[in-house]
This record gives structure tokens, C-alpha cells and sequence, in this order.
């Protein structure tokens, strides 16, 4: 299926920051092969520098879990139906959903059926939760892509087209971070001890995790009076969200960073500190990349755990790790505090130890860096060969 003219027509849509990165790295591989191709849908600015079409901006489907998307149905309930119709009158040579899995596989499944081609690039994380939607993703997805290599044999075991194609973040990230540039474009002490807290890109995670950190911050500034603190924020919203907790949780001297340009200023954070403490998310493998010792972290509402629990039908992950890097390598190598180990004081302790815990952080620092060489593969070439040949039908 193609449209006019012989040129290939690809469907995207990527929902959040992560995404908006990784779907810009596959439409420059895209391009690469294929100068005449047109890629639209919905997306962010990374995508945008990249001649994308933005039909909606990404953010519009920004939600967490089931209760902030009940809230925001009516908003993604119109945005949905506006992409599928278009794409139903105007089909493209194939589609391709970036992470998003709750939007992508809904749509995917509609176009599928209507005979456009799909690849799904981001597994859900079946292995952690759901593995049930296997069947769904069977069903509405011509091939995927994954990130990781243990991914490959989950896929290809339930009988969905599969291929591993590195994470796209491995090649962009140095294998040697330079902390002293990093600090002198942030303004900061090459001497200093520099601590990068994470606390989430969500609303729902800045107001659960923000207190705590705040206040492990202000526990390990008692230990360490210069400690610099540094918050990089996902845009001017969560920045003044972050600053109201901060109000109540004073830490001397914390800097709250802002995104200036197109390089996340998370990055510039993660490379310049000493250490990181986060919200589980991408920005853990980020971290890893980075190759910063680091404490996860993640808190749930008792209502959020509760639907969860209904809506997958377990009270846990099938694996023990929560935080990317320690799934990969299926081992503790970074401390998770979750739920009600997620105390100021647990984390101050274990945030002091990556901190300064000298044989730590050499081990951490090399377990990362045989991550890095593992994940940095060709991975907008291997994506865009993949997602051209199923437009072609040639696999």
C-alpha cells in the first residue's frame, strides 16, 4: 500500500518525551533510505526538527494510569478518532506506534484490520506485567521492534515477527561521559559533590515523590553541607509544581533546570552530577548510560495499586526489578526503594552510599559500561530496513 505519486506514506505516533526521542532517531533512519518518504501523526519537537507533519502535539496524551486516562477520555477518545480517520481515508504504506501501548495497540488493531501494516516499536513490558496482552499485540501488530535482547524470544515464542534493534539512546549517549563539560554548560563547581534528582515527568509521580526527595536531600545536605543539589524538570509546568514542594521542603542552593534546546536537560544533569536519584522510568537506563550510580524509586497511590492489581491481576511484577538497568541485568546492581520503603531516610542512606561508596561506584560504573556496548546497535538502520520491508510486504 502506497500513496500517490510512489511515495511512502508513514503513520507515527510517539506520547511522550522518550518516545518523541527514540521516533526522531527512526524517521532520520527513514529518511536515509528513502529521501521522498512523509512521515505524520502525532509527536513532539525531536520529531518535528525532522520534517514530521504534527497533526497533535504528544503531550495531548500525556496521562498516568487508568485514572488520570478516565479524566482525560473525552480529549484522547477525539484525538483518536481524528488519526484513525484520517489514516482510514488516506492509508499509509504502514504505520508505526512509538511505546504508547495503551493508544498505539488500540489503533494499530484498527488499522491492521483495515490493511495497513503495523510495527510496534517499544514492547509493552509483558515480561513485568500483562503478560496476557501478548494475544492483543498478536493480533493487531504486523512486527515489532524491541529495545532490549531478552525481548526477542518472548515475541517470537507467542509467534509475532520480531527484531531486536538496540536502543536508539545507546548511540546517541557517549560511552564516556564528560562530567566537566556537563558542568561547565550548567554553570556548576567541577569540585563540588553533585547530586541530579528525578523525581518524574508526571504530575501524579512529582507529587508523590517530590516530598521524599526533597526531604532525603535535606537529610544528606546535614552530612554534607556543600552538597549541590540539581532538578531537572520536563517542562515549566512540573517545574512550578516541583517549586511549590520545594517551598515546603527547602533544600539550600537546589538549582531547577528547564529545557533550553533540543538535547534533554536531564542529560546535562545525569553527565554533571555524582550521583542520581530517580523515579523508575527510562530515565534509570538513561542514568546507566550515563554510567551514574543511582537510587530508583517509585510510589503508588493506594487507589493506583488498586487498579492495577485489578487490571492485571497480580499484586506484583513476575520479575523482581523494578528499574530498567537491574531487569537487564537481572541482578540488585542499584538500590530500589518502592512503596513504603521509599522513606526520606532509606533514601538519603542509599543515596549517601552512591554518593561515596568508592568500590560502589566502580562497580556500578563498569556494569553500565558492558551495558552500553551491548545495547548500541545500528538502530535507526535496522528500524527503518524493518519498517520499509513490512511497508513492502516483504516481511
Amino acid at each position: 500500500m502506497s500513496t500517490g505519486g510512489g511515495n511512502r506514506l508513514v503513520g507515527m505516533v510517539a506520547g511522550e518525551p522518550s518516545g518523541d526521542l527514540i521516533a526522531s532517531r527512526i524517521i532520520e533512519g527513514l529518511q536515509a533510505s528513502d529521501t521522498n518518504l512523509l512521515c505524520q501523526g502525532i509527536g513532539g519537537p525531536n520529531m518535528e526538527a525532522r520534517a514530521f507533519e504534527l497533526w497533535h502535539p504528544m503531550h495531548a496524551l500525556s496521562v498516568f494510569g487508568y485514572v488520570d486516562a478516565i479524566k482525560s477520555l473525552p480529549r484522547l477518545l477525539g484525538i483518536y478518532r481524528d488519526v484513525r480517520k484520517r489514516w482510514l481515508a488516506q492509508p499509509p504504506s504502514v504505520f508505526v506506534g512509538v511505546d504508547a501501548p495503551d493508544f498505539n495497540l488500540r489503533l494499530e488493531q484498527h488499522l491492521h484490520d483495515a490493511g495497513v501494516p503495523t510495527v510496534h516499536f517499544v514492547g509493552p513490558s509483558i515480561w513485568a506485567w500483562r503478560y496476557d496482552r501478548i494475544h492483543a499485540i498478536k493480533r493487531a501488530v504486523s512486527h515489532m521492534l524491541v529495545l532490549f535482547p531478552f525481548e526477542e524470544k518472548i515475541y517470537r515464542d507467542a509467534g509475532v515477527p520480531v527484531t531486536y534493534v538496540g536502543h536508539p539512546l545507546a548511540s546517541v549517549i557517549p560511552h564516556k561521559p564528560d562530567r566537566a563539560a556537563a558542568r561547565t554548560r550548567l554553570g556548576l563547581d567541577q569540585q563540588a559533590r553533585i547530586l541530579a534528582i528525578l523525581p518524574g515527568s508526571r504530575r501524579s509521580e512529582i507529587e508523590l515523590l517530590g516530598p521524599r526527595f526533597l526531604q532525603a536531600a535535606q537529610l544528606l545536605r546535614k552530612r554534607d553541607p556543600n552538597l549541590v543539589c540539581i532538578a531537572p524538570m520536563a517542562n515549566q509546568e512540573r517545574r512550578a509544581q516541583f517549586e511549590q514542594i520545594l517551598a515546603q521542603y527547602p533544600v539550600p542552593g537546589l538549582v531547577c533546570l528547564s529545557q533550553q534546546d533540543e538535547r534533554p536537560c536531564a542529560w546535562d544533569a545525569m553527565e554533571a552530577a555524582d550521583a542520581v536519584l530517580l523515579s523508575s522510568g527510562t530515565a534509570t537506563l538513561e542514568a546507566a548510560l550515563f554510567k551514574r550510580p543511582m537510587v530508583i524509586s517509585y510510589v503508588l497511590s493506594p487507589w493506583m495499586r488498586r487498579i492495577m492489581a485489578w487490571k492485571s491481576g497480580q499484586q506484583r511484577p513476575y520479575v523482581p526489578w523494578v528499574g530498567l538497568p537491574n531487569v537487564l541485568l537481572q541482578d540488585f546492581a542499584v538500590p530500589e526503594l518502592l512503596q513504603d520503603d521509599a522513606t526520606p531516610d532509606k533514601l538519603a542512606e542509599a543515596t549517601w552510599q552512591a554518593l561515596t561508596d568508592d568500590a560502589h561506584i566502580a562497580r556500578v560504573e563498569q556494569r553500565f559500561a558492558a551495558l552500553h556496548q551491548d545495547l548500541d546497535l545500528d538502530t535507526p538502520g535496522l528500524a527503518a530496513r524493518v519498517i520499509l520491508d513490512v511497508a513492502d510486504g516483504r516481511a
